[in-house]
């Protein structure tokens, strides 16, 4: 799988689009406005720049790409009231892999500029808004050339499919039936998994420690791990229900069990341990805040229960949003005319799930400043 190629959310602006069934991400961009305020504001208030540079990394398409935007002209704004300052001018890159909707990005734009100058107590802050494609386990920027990076909600997705779970010719994929870290699923599938996140983790934080400015800080939140138990978390059971609406429809005949058996996703949702430990082995970043918060798999069930009330109709909103996601990538291995049938039985899958337990998605957040070094600021890639 060419995951920079095929991994984007479903693009436009219709009823399966990722600009349509992103409440749950939007979330978590509210959840963490308090953390964002604070960096931001210590940013700028320490280093007062004339020109700021912040990048959004997997900016994605839709309302959520101009919330964050509007957000941080929002604390900028006020710091220059409260400080008696001329706001900076803000340079914002929106980064993504290519196969994202910038098109999208790019057609909002004038709605944007319009809510801003409409907003109450109007966002006096010049500003400037530029696209950017590619990895951001890449570089991206200059050395030294960002003040702030934004990310939610995309750093659980890893920068390729462990290498040793391939299913071809003779071989059988050890992860076999599975599309991710399933019950059923060898140790050695979790070893290669776990291995994989800790390398693009690590050549992330070298990346982006690279491309800030000194006293430069990045707020992370990513789909995390709460169970201690690796088999038994909260993604392996969202995308063992997408493994086995899969196998039912291998049972009948409608997708080929070797389609299955070579299909892995590009993921892992680390625990908050091995998260802080890969940031602690490379020593570049100064932790200010971490924590896990949850949200339900419903977008739109905003109750602390332990119960669902509709748990079809639950069902029915988690599988659009998860639809959003996964479409492009389905669709590119086991072909477009599944997605329909799919996701009407995961729908179904996660309806009954719901019945038995209230499973929540657990979201890592982190807010990292960059150190000061006494042996060059520059590290190296590798």
């Amino acid at each position: 799988m060419k995951v920079e190629k095929h991994l984007h959310m479903t693009g436009g602006a219709g009823d399966s689009s990722y600009a349509v069934n992103s409440k749950i991400q939007e979330k978590a961009i509210l959840k963490i406005t308090p953390i964002l305020d604070e960096a931001v504001t210590e940013v700028h208030k320490t280093l007062l720049p004339e020109k700021m540079v912040v990048a959004d990394l997997g900016c994605s398409s839709g309302p959520n790409t101009f919330l964050v935007l509007t957000q941080v002209m929002k604390i900028i704004a006020k710091q220059c009231r409260l400080l008696e300052l001329q706001p900076p001018e803000m340079q914002f890159f929106l980064n993504d892999l290519p196969g994202n909707d910038f098109n999208n990005i790019f057609q909002s734009l004038d709605y944007f500029e319009e809510s801003v100058k409409t907003e109450k107590g109007a966002i006096c802050v010049p500003h400037f808004v530029a696209g950017l494609p590619g990895s951001f386990y890449k570089r991206l920027f200059p050395s030294q050339s960002v003040h702030f990076f934004h990310s939610s909600y995309s750093l659980m997705w890893i920068s390729q499919v462990p290498e040793g779970l391939e299913s071809n010719g003779e071989h059988v994929s050890p992860n076999k039936g599975n599309i991710y870290i399933g019950k059923a699923s060898p140790p050695l599938v979790v070893k290669l998994y776990q291995a994989q996140f800790n390398r693009d983790f690590s050549l992330f934080l070298k990346l982006r420690f690279n491309e800030l400015v000194p006293g430069g800080q990045m707020v992370l939140a990513f789909l995390g791990r709460k169970k201690k138990n690796i088999y038994n978390g909260e993604l392996s059971s969202l995308w063992g229900l997408v493994s086995e609406s899969l196998h039912s429809m291998v049972l009948e005949g409608i997708v080929e069990e070797k389609k299955l058996d070579s299909f892995n996703l590009p993921f892992y949702a680390p625990s908050m341990e091995e998260a802080k430990e890969v940031i602690n082995a490379q020593g570049l970043f100064d932790i200010i805040h971490m924590q896990m918060f949850e949200s339900n798999w419903d977008p739109y069930d905003d109750s602390d229960d332990d119960f669902v009330i509709d748990h079809v109709q639950s069902g029915a909103n988690f599988a659009m949003c998860i639809r959003s996601v996964l479409e492009p990538i389905i669709g590119s291995h086991f072909g477009s005319s599944i997605v329909d049938e799919l996701f009407s039985r995961f729908a179904m899958n996660v309806a009954k799930h719901l019945v038995k337990e209230k499973t929540k998605l657990p979201v890592l957040t982190l807010c990292l400043k960059k150190k000061n070094r006494c042996d060059g600021d520059m590290v190296k890639n590798n």
